[in-house]
């Protein structure tokens, strides 16, 4: 935080090029002196309105295309919580005191999303640079010049928007392709043993957001299982190839080390040697049912919850250590054990299903307790079905999150 007090609504008005806040339906919600003065318009003939209706297209000139350009970029941002830059756009503005009389304008626009906790784009900054007597100036006084600069402009822009699609289509593309590869590698939600557990992986919103969240069952020899979950840092292709490196190793190292500390230790020494995998973090548990006890530890994750049969929640916190390849030598990691009693519900999953932007973890983690506790009667399915409902947004989140649930 500042150290002096800021009026922020002040430095808004006085910010030296133009702005409009923007509704995601596209309404102006405010607008910036220097835009008003640009524009020739006072505030109550923008605020509340929608954007088009204030700045229409020329009707006049049937190759306009501002309006469509600027709709474009703004749906984009909506969609994808995304900052665009859009081409040079000439974008002509009616005449104040003049109805129907539009005056040539170039503009140099950007579209930045503000976005909310959970991700969701609440206001749009508009910001332009009108930059016509740049543009006039640099297209000489002859009509031919003039006539040269505008096609020019008007195949810039084209050019632009072609490219723009591309992208789009290209990161759809890539979203296909990631989910595809991440349902490849994950198992299919399948007995182990004679146990049965829950899964579920739900990919963050957005062409891009598609992360390395993973979940691991193994089958132990006596009445055991060992259950993970990992989240890889960064997003795409390039995540999820290393998740699924990383989500065979740990499986791997499950089957044969002694506990899910060693399993850990033997995931960090193999995660040095793969490319992104650095700061991954993991959690693995060991269910024994002959005891009625759980070992775990945790590599820089978010701790599993233990639901007990009276509805009360423990945090299995005890065993956390730093994340893969945080520290520059081998150290020993460590593991801590609970008991559990019949009926109570073991449950592990990713951040995304907790945390929010600018929300501490803790208010995350007493969501999920209290989600846990109201629906502690609720088989495994069901209830994970009712944590996804009640703990990621509507719109879905911007992270991935991968949950295990076993009710033991």
């Amino acid at each position: 935080m500042s150290a002096f007090p800021i009026d922020y609504a002040a430095v808004f008005q006085a910010l030296p090029g133009g702005v409009l806040l923007l509704t995601p339906q596209l309404v102006i919600a405010d607008a910036n002196e220097a835009l008003l003065w640009r524009a020739g318009r006072e505030r109550h003939e923008l605020i509340g309105r929608p954007l088009f209706d204030v700045f229409p297209d020329n009707p006049d000139d049937p190759d306009a295309s501002g309006m469509r350009n600027l709709r474009a970029s703004l749906e984009r941002v909506v969609a994808t919580g995304v900052r665009d830059s859009m081409a040079l756009q000439r974008y002509d503005v009616e005449a104040p005191g003049r109805p129907g009389t539009f005056e040539e304008r170039y503009w140099s626009p950007v579209n930045t999303p503000v976005l909310d906790a959970d991700g969701r784009v609440r206001l749009i900054v508009h910001r332009v640079e009108e930059v016509t007597e740049i543009v006039r100036a640099g297209a000489g006084d002859h009509p031919v010049d003039r006539v040269r600069m505008e096609a020019e402009l008007y195949t810039r822009a084209q050019d632009l928007q072609e490219v723009n699609e591309r992208l789009r289509l290209a990161q759809v593309r890539e979203r296909e392709v990631v989910l595809a590869l991440q349902e490849a590698m994950l198992p299919a939600p399948v007995p182990v043993g004679h146990h049965r557990a829950a899964v579920r992986y739900r990919p963050a919103v957005g062409a891009l957001n598609v992360c390395g969240d993973w979940y691991d069952l193994a089958d132990l020899p006596g009445d055991r299982m060992a259950v993970a979950v990992g989240d890889v840092v960064g997003h795409g292709l390039a995540a999820a190839c290393v998740m699924g490196q990383l989500r065979s190793a740990l499986s791997a190292a499950a089957r044969v080390a002694d506990g899910p500390a060693r399993a850990l230790e033997v995931l960090g020494i193999y995660a040095r040697s793969v490319d992104g995998a650095e700061s991954t973090t993991a959690v693995q548990a060991v269910i024994d049912w002959s005891t009625h006890t759980l070992s775990y530890s945790s590599a820089g994750h978010p701790p599993p919850a233990l639901l007990h049969p009276d509805g009360t929640v423990e945090l299995l916190d005890g065993a956390t250590d730093p994340p893969l390849g945080a520290r520059p030598e081998h150290v020993d990691r460590p593991e801590a054990q609970v008991a559990f009693a019949d009926d109570a519900v073991l449950v592990l999953y990713t951040d995304g299903l907790i945390e929010r932007r600018l929300e501490d973890i803790d208010v995350g983690l007493a969501r999920l307790a209290e989600a846990l506790t109201r629906h502690r009667g609720a088989d495994a399915e069901t209830l994970a079905d009712a944590l996804l409902a009640d703990l990621l947004p509507p719109g879905g989140a911007t992270d991935d999150a991968a949950l295990v649930i076993i009710r033991l």
